[in-house]
């Protein structure tokens, strides 16, 4: 009998020391940071992008799985909430509620007299000319930039792409590198358009990737991963 209460104390224990590991871990997830940036802005609406995802519409007055609701929309700023705290945003803008390690490569920019952050960069090893556009859901190429790349296009996914001027026919491509300023990120999804275009439109499919700081005419790009 001894022998049996020993072994059942031991177990307990055992179950108990379970118990708290799974407790200290579940704790640990709930901690971690929600990464939010804001793409855009429509009457009443936030575009976000929330830990590297692909960019939705959020309402004002709603909350999205991840926790972050959109609490007001003004001109280019909106006001977000995210593990309990309130931030406004700019467009452009990305933030996390608790620090992120960067690799500590970056790009400043300078914005235009019409407010466009126009930079040059390269695209598989050629210079091009980037357009900043966090409207657009990828990088975006007109078909004399991919010749000129060398991009095969036919070897590309033919999708449908919604633009300022309506449907468009679009080829979908995997860039080998991205470059803007010390930025370099590899495997990049883009679209390559039928037409010409006279930049390259600098998309969420790298900025995502991207901590994006406006500071007036000035747009700090830091690299997260």
């Amino acid at each position: 009998m001894h022998h049996v209460g020993r072994f059942s104390a031991r177990i307990g224990r055992e179950i108990s020391s379970c118990v708290l590991l799974l407790s200290l871990c579940a704790l640990g997830s709930s901690a971690q940071a929600v990464d939010v940036g804001l793409a855009g802005v429509f009457p009443g609406k936030a575009l976000l992008t929330i830990d590297g995802g692909a960019p939705r519409i959020v309402a004002v007055g709603s909350r999205t799985a991840e926790g972050v609701a959109v609490l007001a929309v003004d001109g280019e700023t909106a006001t977000i909430e995210a593990d309990g705290r309130k931030r406004t945003l700019r467009v452009g803008q990305n933030v996390a509620s608790q620090a992120a390690a960067t690799s500590g490569a970056r790009a400043t920019l300078t914005a235009d007299a019409q407010g466009h952050f126009l930079t040059t960069g390269g695209i598989n090893g050629t210079t091009v000319r980037f357009l900043v556009d966090t409207g657009a859901t990828m990088v975006g190429l007109g078909a004399g930039d991919a010749r000129r790349i060398g991009i095969d296009a036919s070897k590309g996914v033919p999708e449908v792409a919604m633009t300022a001027n309506g449907q468009a026919r679009v080829v979908r491509v995997k860039l080998d590198s991205v470059r803007v300023g010390e930025i370099v990120v590899n495997n990049v999804d883009a679209l390559v358009h039928e037409h010409e275009m006279p930049y390259v439109l600098l998309g969420m499919s790298f900025l995502n990737r991207m901590e994006m700081q406006r500071d007036g005419q000035s747009m700090t790009l830091r690299k997260r991963y």
